[in-house]
């Protein structure tokens, strides 16, 4: 099932990131591959992002479907994404991957952890 009210974006730089690394890697070829999103315990503000390729769902997972990008998280890490963006950066603070969470409350300075 896809969700369509509250969900997980990705920006059209992400969205370009990401088809590149999965034409790199050879996860293009297979439509059954997808980005999952999840939230771990860790890091300076004690909860930390964590993103991989995968291509096996869980029956509790939310799925998301951003402009033929799937993105698909746990339930668990669902309630501190609801509404955030996947951002990427080429800047000069820093080139990579950055979630715009509207939920933490505050972040690390490295952008990857983060507390609501």
């Amino acid at each position: 099932m896809v969700n369509t009210d509250n969900a997980i974006f990705i920006s059209e730089k992400a969205k370009e990131r990401i088809a590149q690394i999965m034409k790199e890697e050879g996860y293009d070829k297979d439509p059954s591959y997808f980005i999952r999103v999840s939230v771990v315990g860790g890091g300076c503000s004690g909860l930390s992002y964590k993103l991989d390729f995968d291509n096996v769902s869980k029956p509790m997972d939310q799925v998301f479907d951003n402009e033929g990008v799937k993105v698909v998280t746990d339930l668990k890490s669902f309630l501190y994404l609801v509404n955030t963006t996947l951002e990427f950066s080429e800047g000069l603070n820093g080139k990579g991957f950055y979630f715009n969470n509207p939920n933490a409350t505050r972040t690390c300075g490295c952008g990857e952890s983060f507390a609501v």
